[in-house]
């Protein structure tokens, strides 16, 4: 059996000098490693291909096409007014390119093209090269690419000679011209061509030859960029270095090759971070890694990876500086709320996971050192350290948390010991409190007397009713009834909804008397039921997301072998979080 061994030529360097600067050049904090021997900065680390001038840092160009390749991914499809936002939120982040999609493919991106979206990045329209049988000026989709308020103009273009005879049904020849044609007609019309050839790696596989044929058609036409395309997804780290270093040794300059790559197999990243050390310098990517099938090269990971990791912030620069870096978190959230779906709690750097812990042992050395458990600093991203409660945590995971909420309570108060022993029977039932930040909050004032009674929900009843309508179809009709106390009035209140749970929502938050202007920008963002054993009888944890016009967002749950029951606990925690976060009362950090 052969062994086989992992090594990254990188791995010598991840001990390097800070970097001296990223964007405008001010230096980025970055934990410092205390075991490898730092790399001379006028050296290059072995492995690498030599920098032009000694220290000299290589500029990397960060192509985005969210709203092109991104719009690929199931159940995305964004408007005109979707995608102006987007550009805005790119152009502002200083991304070198936006591709904004394909003008003439269909109405939207026609209208989108209608004028030029970016103030700083380049704009940029996709489309095929021009049909074969058909001059360059005689193509009517090339023509609405030429004549449309971009600033350049990426084609699409064969590469693998399977693609060319199956899919064009062209010679090799003709598929080469039509390349050359079209990189000629955008630098005629003044504009910057790039061509991204499609199953570029697969293709190299396939035929060596025709593949680098393709490329040095568009390089010899005089596109500024010939991007290398991983279209299924498939190519290893490896493959793409090896495959990437025998282009540039065709005559191709790194200094006009980009990366495009797919995430079938998980290393869009990895496969991007390969040909940057390859030598290419344009990256492309998507915003949260969305796109068709496993998704694009996340550039929300990539761009701090190159940012702040010594290995590439040693020898590479950005257009994007410190500042704008600290931004990160809040576009990735922002893009999730765009798309109206949760952030993901995992994703590297911006995750609300990304810092978190909740190992007691852990939290204990979190806040002695951070750098212990952590790669990078969190504000340098615009992320936070997070040390959750849970049932493995201690007293200073305890500690930690209340402080950051602004509640200070001595290590030896009785009353944190039974916060303690409260949350670690609650999570033996079921709660999650590490899930829910705002009804630990409340659990925790709770117990030191700081939660108002705003209102008291009397009861409440929840019917399902099944019936057939005057047309013989079947319809399920859900209502809620809910008797509340406000101020010393019952209140009642009466709500439909799709479901019992929604109605149970509507009826509770329709009339809260004196409160209820407060809650009006209230809006619940997702709803999660776990059930926790099997059976229809089996206890249910319900996790609620809610967030207000101010940006505000804060998860609360509940759990009842009555799934009702469940909802209603969360649900109440929501609100009266939201009335106390009104009143500074609660939610300086959980509600950010």
């Amino acid at each position: 059996m052969t062994r086989v061994s992992f090594f990254s030529p990188l791995e010598g360097e991840m001990a390097a000098k800070q970097p001296e600067g990223v964007g405008g050049g001010s230096a980025l904090p970055q934990y410092a490693s205390r075991s490898a021997a730092p790399t001379p900065p006028d050296q290059p680390a072995a492995g690498h291909p030599p920098l032009k001038g000694e220290g000299k840092r290589q500029r990397l160009y960060l192509f985005d096409t969210t709203l092109r390749d991104g719009q690929q991914t199931p159940g995305i499809d964004f408007s005109v007014e979707d995608k102006i936002a987007i550009a805005r939120m790119l152009d502002e982040f200083g991304l070198d390119y936006v591709e904004g999609g394909y003008p003439g493919a269909n109405p939207t991106d026609t209208a989108f093209f209608a004028e030029k979206r970016t103030q700083k990045a380049a704009f940029v329209a996709f489309g095929m090269t021009k049909r074969v049988g058909v001059s360059a000026s005689n193509d009517p989709g090339l023509a609405v690419l030429l004549q449309s308020a971009s600033d350049a103009i990426c084609y699409v273009a064969k590469s693998w000679d399977y693609h060319v005879r199956v899919a064009l049904g062209c010679t090799n020849e003709e598929n080469l011209d039509a390349i050359q044609a079209s990189v000629e007609a955008a630098r005629a019309a003044g504009k910057e061509a790039m061509v991204d050839c499609e199953h570029f790696f697969d293709g190299f596989k396939a035929n060596p030859d025709y593949a680098l044929s393709c490329a040095r058609a568009a390089h010899d036409a005089g596109a500024r960029w010939v991007v290398l395309c991983d279209t299924n997804g498939g190519t290893q780290p490896a493959e793409v270095r090896a495959i990437v270093e025998k282009v540039i040794a065709s005559g191709i300059p790194g200094e006009n090759l980009g990366i495009h790559a797919h995430d079938d197999t998980g290393q869009a990243v990895a496969n991007s971070l390969a040909a940057v050390e390859a030598g290419v310098r344009q990256i492309q990517g998507t915003l949260n890694g969305i796109g068709e099938r496993c998704g694009n090269a996340n550039l929300i990971t990539l761009i701090p990876t190159l940012m702040l990791k010594p290995a590439y912030a040693d020898r590479f620069e950005t257009g994007i500086s410190r500042e704008q870096l600290a931004g990160l978190t809040r576009l990735s959230r922002n893009f999730d709320e765009l798309l109206n779906r949760a952030p993901d709690a995992q994703a590297p750097y911006v995750g609300a996971s990304a810092f978190a812990t909740k190992a007691g042992i852990h939290a204990s050395a979190l806040a002695k050192e951070p750098e212990t458990y952590e790669h990078v600093p969190p504000e340098t991203v615009g992320n936070r350290r997070r040390i959750m409660v849970s049932d493995q945590g201690g007293k200073a995971n305890f500690i930690a948390e209340l402080r950051r909420r602004g509640i200070e309570v001595a290590r030896d108060d009785s009353r944190l010991d039974a916060l303690i022993r409260l949350v670690k029977e609650r999570e033996a039932e079921g709660y999650a409190y590490e899930g829910a930040d705002a009804s630990f909050e409340l659990l925790a004032r709770r117990m030191l007397g700081e939660v108002p009674v705003f209102f008291k929900v009397e009861s409440f009843r929840c019917m399902v009713e099944r019936r057939y309508d005057a047309r013989g179809s079947v319809k399920t009709v859900s209502e809620a009834i809910v008797k509340v106390t406000v101020d010393g009035q019952e209140i009642m209140s009466v709500a439909e909804g799709h479901g019992p749970v929604n109605a149970l929502d509507i009826a509770l938050r329709k009339d809260l008397g004196q409160y209820q202007a407060e809650i009006a920008d209230l809006e619940l963002v997702d709803y999660k039921v776990r059930i926790l054993n099997g059976g229809t009888e089996a206890v249910t944890r319900v996790l609620i997301e809610s967030h207000d016009g101010k940006g505000g967002r804060w998860s609360t749950v509940g759990v009842s072998d009555n799934i009702i029951d469940a909802s209603f606990q969360a649900l109440m925690d929501s609100i009266v979080f939201k009335l106390m976060k009104n009143r500074e009362m609660a939610g300086l950090v959980a509600a950010e």
